[in-house]
């Protein structure tokens, strides 16, 4: 049994990766990049921002100007304004589960807050908020996850972790957790989801509705 539930938000609680790729492709070409929704998928999925640059300079040989960041920040939140929903079935999941849960997220605390607010979740998640801010390295490392457990006095392998990327996948498992790989969200539909050998989750489901049928013992209140 799990004493802590650890969830990612976007391509999680929200359905908000697909604008996000989108976004970034579109503020990238003005850079003179040309990428596509594949690359991002492979290189940037669940990772913070300072490691989406850093990739994109190793790359592209590119450094971007300090106000592109803001530039970028600033439109993807206008277009979560308008476009982002919360994941089908997330709601009564939070609403139902009757363990400790959190969300551990690579997203900024700013971008973060403003997507749980405009998704109507803030008010479950409360103060169980945590950043890839908080660490020094961001998924695939496994510090942020250790961080929440160390935070709230749950052993790592007591821990269930909910993500989407592979990259997320990789940093539960380095942290001692159990992963399960929700593939629901926009950006995964119609993609081949076979994980390599180091990012194998112990469960896979495309539908919150079959949350709590993947492990029975998971208590529910009434």
């Amino acid at each position: 049994m799990f004493d802590l539930v650890i969830f990612d938000c976007d391509g999680v609680l929200i359905d908000s990766e697909i604008i996000s790729a989108r976004m970034l492709v579109e503020e990238l070409a003005g850079m003179g990049v040309s990428i596509d929704l594949d690359y991002v998928g492979r290189h940037f999925l669940g990772r913070s921002y300072p490691t989406v640059m850093a990739q994109i300079r190793r790359e592209f040989g590119l450094d971007l100007p300090p106000e592109f960041e803001d530039q970028y920040r600033s439109r993807l939140m206008a277009a979560f304004e308008t476009g982002l929903r919360v994941m089908p079935g997330v709601t009564q999941v939070l609403h139902d589960l009757a363990l400790p849960w959190c969300v551990a997220t690579s997203s900024s605390p700013k971008r973060a807050a403003r997507s749980l607010q405009i998704a109507g979740l803030d008010g479950l998640v409360g103060d169980g908020l945590y950043t890839a801010s908080l660490v020094a390295r961001g998924k695939p490392a496994p510090d942020l996850f250790l961080h929440v457990a160390l935070t709230r006095g749950v052993a790592p392998a007591r821990c269930l972790v909910i993500e989407d990327s592979l990259n997320g996948v990789r940093a539960g498992l380095a942290a001692g957790m159990v992963v399960w790989r929700f593939t629901g969200g926009s950006h995964l539909a119609g993609k081949t989801l076979e994980a390599p050998e180091d990012a194998r989750a112990a469960q896979s489901f495309d539908d919150f509705a079959r949350f709590f049928d993947l492990h029975p013992a998971l208590p529910r209140r009434p």
